[in-house]
């Protein structure tokens, strides 16, 4: 038993990259280019809407002192890594369509997503959401995995992108994730793919995968069912919310119900490696009105366009920082014109933090060190490490710089070994 527990604890913290935000677009719109069409449209919003960081500031309510940086580093995030990870839906975002049309979408998704891979234009991280494994939609659900998977496994002579996951969504009994993994086992015998290569993502948006008929939380079986596939549980707010009833007005990421079911996903899934992602804020940043052809547009029509647009920015940004301060790192965006809001309240959330939690590791890294070299008894790198992955969540997403990172007292190469037992012992080894 105390192996399993040191394991769970290794996992829990970690310092692996884990996306700040997954990108949901329809299958039949995926193109290998994407992402970076996704951060023109994005950088497009701001010179259209705030051109500038005092505008962008007052938009979103970002406090004066850190906007002029936290606008320079979302521009340069959006032209050099606008998107982070990519979900190409076959769900919600896609629907219900003759078989005919899904096979073909499929294997032209597949296509799109082998050329991004001869490219680089594909983001960090990449998927696919299949249908649910519902009795009337599991058989659908499966030819496409299968048929995606064929073809583009046959265009890239068997190699998957990296970070390649697939999401399963309405999850009600522990069956279904059952059933997703030995259709992964049987692809990767088809395909001659090492075992263990397909990774499953688990959606939570039903009332069943929170509480099962006997009042238990199913989740930690469903991790269990997924054979150490399960990489990450994603929250889905309207569905769930709809699920209990919640008329559609109530439905939204900071209604209590959500914030309960964030909480038992949290409290069921700690310490077993699994990331936690948050759902999507469905108010859009997006003008009322469009000019016609060949005129324009009135100010108050222009006033309109604008505050449409800051109304949708300031309800993502808040959203976004009440997962962040749930410890929910992750979460969904649905439309270009919300990555600016998700990276501002990604990089507040760091460069608010950036002191104190500066102060603290380089403070613990010193004690730990000297403790190792006198020989006392040092179990406490679970907490280390949680401080190392501050930084490494602040690196990974242009948060923070490595010049910032560096006040910690830890080196570039410390930085880069990214465990913070190999930065205590090789200060053990050069003191």
């Amino acid at each position: 038993m105390p192996g399993v527990l040191v394991t769970a604890r290794k996992l829990a913290t970690s310092p692996a990259r884990q996306a700040v935000h997954t990108v949901y677009g329809g299958a039949h719109l995926f193109r290998a280019d994407s992402a970076r069409k996704l951060g023109d449209l994005a950088l497009r919003s701001l010179d259209e809407y705030a051109p500038d960081a005092k505008t962008f500031a007052a938009a979103v309510g970002l406090a004066p002192g850190p906007a002029a940086t936290i606008y320079d580093r979302i521009r340069e995030k959006l032209r050099r890594e606008p998107v982070e990870d990519f979900r190409i839906d076959f769900e919600d975002g896609y629907g219900n369509r003759p078989d005919a049309e899904e096979d073909a979408t499929a294997r032209s998704a597949a296509a799109e997503v082998a050329a991004g891979m001869v490219s680089g234009a594909l983001p960090p991280f990449i998927g696919i959401r299949i249908k649910s494994l519902s009795q009337d939609l599991s058989k659908r659900a499966l030819r496409t995995l299968e048929l995606f998977l064929g073809a583009l496994l046959e265009r890239t002579h068997g190699r998957l992108p990296a970070n390649f996951a697939v999401t399963l969504p309405k999850i009600v009994v522990t069956e279904q994730v059952a059933a997703l993994v030995s259709a992964f086992e049987a692809l990767e015998r088809r395909h001659k793919l090492a075992r263990g290569t397909l990774r499953l993502e688990l959606m939570v948006e039903t009332p069943q995968s929170i509480m099962d008929a006997a009042g238990r939380c199913p989740l930690g079986d469903f991790v269990d069912a997924a054979r150490g596939r399960c990489v990450a549980a994603h929250f889905g707010v309207y569905d769930y919310t709809a699920a209990l009833d919640i008329t559609a007005a109530e439905q939204r990421m900071q209604h209590p119900a959500c914030d309960h079911a964030r909480q038992v996903m949290q409290v069921a899934l700690a310490g077993t490696g699994v990331w936690l992602s948050d759902g999507a804020t469905t108010l859009m940043p997006v003008p009322r009105h469009r000019a016609p052809a060949g005129g324009s547009l009135t100010a108050e029509q222009i006033a309109e366009n604008r505050e449409s647009v800051f109304r949708g920015w300031r309800l993502h940004y808040d959203d976004v920082c009440h997962s962040l301060a749930a410890a929910y790192y992750q979460g969904w965006d649905l439309h270009p014109a919300q990555l600016p809001t998700r990276y501002a309240a990604v990089y507040g959330f760091f460069l608010e933090g950036l002191e104190a939690a500066s102060l603290r590791l380089r403070r613990f890294v010193e004690q730990a060190a000297q403790a190792t070299l006198v020989g006392d008894v040092f179990d406490d790198a679970a907490t280390g490490q949680g401080l190392l992955n501050f930084f490494l969540r602040g690196l990974n997403c242009g948060g923070i710089t490595e010049a910032e990172a560096q006040a910690t007292g830890l080196t570039l190469a410390e930085l880069r070994s990214r465990s913070l037992l190999r930065i205590l012992e090789g200060r053990r080894r050069s003191g």
